[in-house]
């Protein structure tokens, strides 16, 4: 008989409550038995709507019970590495929102902290495991792409700043702006599908323009609204990026694109496009998917418990989370210096 795997739940906000806890509630194996956020009555509510046995306000009370097996993250982006890192040291498993870590050495940290314990660390990157995405691994892997040497992808919003004035518009406590918040998403998905190349160099640029387009708002907002990029690898591969939470575009687009020697992929907003040549004649080819019976979030945290319970391989590791924050700091870096940061 499968082990039924006890959750601690650090931080119960907007991230938990929307794309974490449907799917720990709806799997048979997870039973959520404490929870903590240092806005006790918002860990309080969820606890006494699900029969959650142990609220805490701060998280070390939570690592401290041993039966928990799991940890939950949905802290603000600073407490990522510090929580992980404490709760890998306590003997749990660690599953964890996104971005990894606020800079490159905690998320090293975490990584060193992780091999230490034999815990499983996993940071959450659902993108990779919607149909499109999944799809397309196949399709690289079977080698219908040829080589992949160059893609570009983005996440470019008209208005979507989110929680003007609060922690994600607050440097010290996000890291950044649309770069680590959007950019971790698709960014990744397309290194992932390159085959996971290193990073070796990037230039980029940062721009904060909204910062004050409303003046009622009032709080912090020393982030950028905007960043571009470029991205080398040690393949010869490279990546162009955009992100942004305001820009006078005519609409909000996620995308990817990957050029192959044998094909190329679009990815817009769901629709994902193959471009390639059969028999000397250029052809589209257009996927189609089932209706989602299952959201990419759920898809994540099932293949983490798959990991925990040694049904399955990980398909995302502390390293991709090391290579993805290195980039993020260097783009930033590359953007305050203006010139090309080696990695």
């Amino acid at each position: 008989m499968t082990k039924k795997l006890k959750l601690g739940i650090v931080g119960a906000g907007g991230i938990f409550k929307h794309a974490h806890a449907p799917a720990w509630l709806a799997h048979p194996e997870i039973e959520i038995v404490a929870i903590s956020d240092p806005v006790k009555s918002a860990a309080e509510a969820f606890a006494q709507e699900h029969n959650v046995p142990y609220v805490f306000s701060d998280y070390r009370e939570l690592l401290a019970l041993d039966e928990i097996d799991i940890i939950d993250i949905c802290t603000p982006n600073v407490l990522h590495s510090e929580v992980s890192i404490a709760a890998l040291k306590a003997d749990k498993h660690v599953f964890c929102e996104k971005p990894d870590a606020v800079n490159p050495e905690e998320a090293q940290k975490m990584e060193d902290a992780a091999a230490e314990s034999g815990k499983v660390l996993m940071v959450m990157r659902n993108n990779r495991f919607n149909p499109a995405s999944q799809f397309m691994k196949k399709y690289v892997d079977a080698g219908h792409m040829g080589e992949i040497y160059t893609g570009r992808c983005g996440w470019i919003r008209r208005r979507g700043i989110p929680g003007r004035g609060g922690w994600f518009t607050t440097k010290e406590l996000s890291g950044g702006g649309p770069l680590i918040d959007l950019g971790v998403h698709l960014i990744d998905v397309v290194i992932w599908l390159m085959g996971n190349p290193k990073p070796v160099a990037v230039v980029g640029a940062a721009y904060n323009k909204f910062a004050n387009a409303d003046e009622k708002s009032g709080g912090t907002f020393d982030v950028e609204d905007l960043a571009s990029g470029f991205i080398r690898f040690d393949n010869g591969a490279s990546l162009q990026i955009e992100f942004s939470w305001a820009s006078n575009i005519e609409e909000e687009t996620k995308f990817y694109e990957l050029r192959g020697t044998k094909s190329g992929a679009s990815f817009k907003d769901g629709d994902l496009k193959i471009f390639s040549e059969i028999e000397g004649t250029l052809v589209d080819i257009i996927p189609r998917f089932p209706e989602e019976q299952i959201s990419d979030h759920t898809s994540n945290i099932n293949h983490f418990v798959d990991v925990v319970q040694r049904r399955a391989e990980p398909i995302i590791r502390p390293e991709h989370g090391v290579h993805m924050i290195q980039i993020l700091s260097a783009i930033y870096e590359s953007a305050r210096l203006g010139k090309e940061v080696r990695l």
